[in-house]
């Protein structure tokens, strides 16, 4: 089998994901998709001609961000209409998918040089949200409201399952929102040391201008004060009646009836809400020496692991022992983890159940600090990671997130 290694990784920074006050929010997502593909192109020379894929991550495919994405942004990048697109949706985890299926297509023989990538808005998502609102019509459901799937599996709302979770693993708010301030602490850190620099590619308005050239999001100013005088986000709504009595609490309480809560989580300890795009080029060997490039990192093994729909967060701790156990690696040999941390108890309880050397978790903060960009993130958690690497001399890093529907992605890639 031959071996996969990524070229180069870029990002954008990230934008507050509100309609109308986020730096980026006045674009069109294609438009955030062909600056990151643009930047690869120019930062490597590549001849797009010879990109045999594009494979592509958008949780939310509707309106702009519908119509394969990832081939539209390649052709408003200017890339070669030789170079192929598809866009794929693993809600959250989609930015590691799609990178994990691109290094199995250059493993495999089939392909010689495939880009990764996502891109996610946000305040898009919350101006369609709006718009299903004032058309009184439902909001968008991840089980889809299919009946026939809702009594096999009930699922509920991300953040009422992590409040839910947070009560099952006994893990207090104040230990939640600690985590929360490190994650700020150290995402300052990361900025305040250009440790982003070399990933992190600015955003031109159409006129040329600068729209966006640094992260818009962290709140370096947080307090553990601040976030404890935070009211719960999710408490409210998992009791809220969303007709015929049906709540998103009893959802849970289906599958798990002596389950009960409070709300630990709030807008401090969970993933902001940003617009962002990522990219990563990968290539053979063969491709690499061709055309003059330079590896900077191996795919060694990815996973995935479906779990429980109805509490839906867990799947990161089985998919890291899945992804170490197919490297021939233990915990032990890495280096970087990068955990997305969709709500604080994600990373939290992944940190706990592997006992995990905190100093190594999310070295330069995570989405509580910097955001989350749904199908995008995965992919800038690669780059971050590989940053991180070549920063510190480590050799391995893993990298995985939840998804919703119960699932998690991982990959561990190797520093060369």
């Amino acid at each position: 089998m031959a071996d996969a290694y990524i070229i180069d990784a870029v990002r954008t920074p990230r934008g507050i994901g509100k309609p109308g006050k986020g730096a980026l929010s006045h674009l069109h997502p294609q438009h955030l998709g062909a600056t990151v593909l643009g930047a690869l192109k120019e930062r490597n020379g590549l001849d797009t001609a010879t990109v045999e894929d594009i494979i592509w991550s958008t949780s939310t495919q509707e309106g702009k961000q519908g119509g394969d994405i990832g081939r539209m942004s390649a052709l408003a990048a200017g890339y070669d209409c030789k170079a192929s697109g598809v866009t794929l949706d693993r809600f959250c985890g989609g930015g590691i998918t799609s990178l994990n299926l691109a290094a199995a297509s250059i493993m495999s023989g089939m392909e010689n040089c495939v880009i990764a990538g996502g891109t996610e808005m946000m305040s898009y998502q919350q101006q369609l949200a709006a718009e299903r609102a004032a058309a009184s019509q439902p909001p968008r459901m991840i089980g889809g409201g299919n009946p026939a799937l809702d009594k096999l599996h009930p699922q509920s709302h991300q953040g009422v399952c992590g409040d839910a979770i947070a009560a099952r693993e006994g893990i207090a708010r104040g230990d939640l929102d600690a985590l929360a301030l490190e994650s700020q602490r150290r995402a300052d850190r990361a900025i305040k040391e250009r440790r982003f620099d070399r990933s992190v590619v600015p955003v031109l308005n159409e006129d040329g201008t600068v729209a966006l050239d640094r992260e818009e999001f962290p709140r370096p100013e947080t307090t553990a004060e601040g976030l404890a005088s935070l009211k719960a986000a999710f408490h409210a709504l998992a009791d809220h009646d969303l007709g015929g009595g049906f709540t998103f609490k009893k959802q849970i309480q289906r599958v798990y009836p002596d389950l009960d809560w409070e709300g630990v989580h709030h807008a401090g300890n969970s993933s902001g809400v940003v617009d962002g795009s990522a990219a990563i080029l990968l290539a053979s060997k063969a491709y690499a020496d061709a055309n003059g490039l330079t590896p900077r990192a191996r795919i060694v093994a990815f996973a995935n692991v479906g779990d429980c729909p109805t509490l839906m967060l867990n799947a990161p701790v089985p998919a890291a022992r899945k992804v170490l156990a197919k490297a021939g690696l233990s915990k032990d040999d890495i280096d970087v983890w990068e955990i997305n941390e969709a709500f604080a108890v994600v990373a939290e309880k992944f940190i706990r159940d592997l006992e995990l050397d905190r100093a190594k978790v999310n070295i330069n903060g995570g989405a509580m600090a910097l955001g989350h960009p749904i199908g995008a993130t995965g992919s800038m958690l690669i780059g971050t990671a590989l940053d991180e690497l070549e920063r510190s001399g480590g050799r391995y890093g893993l990298v995985t997130m939840c998804a919703a529907g119960g699932m998690a992605p991982a990959v561990i890639i190797e520093r060369v």
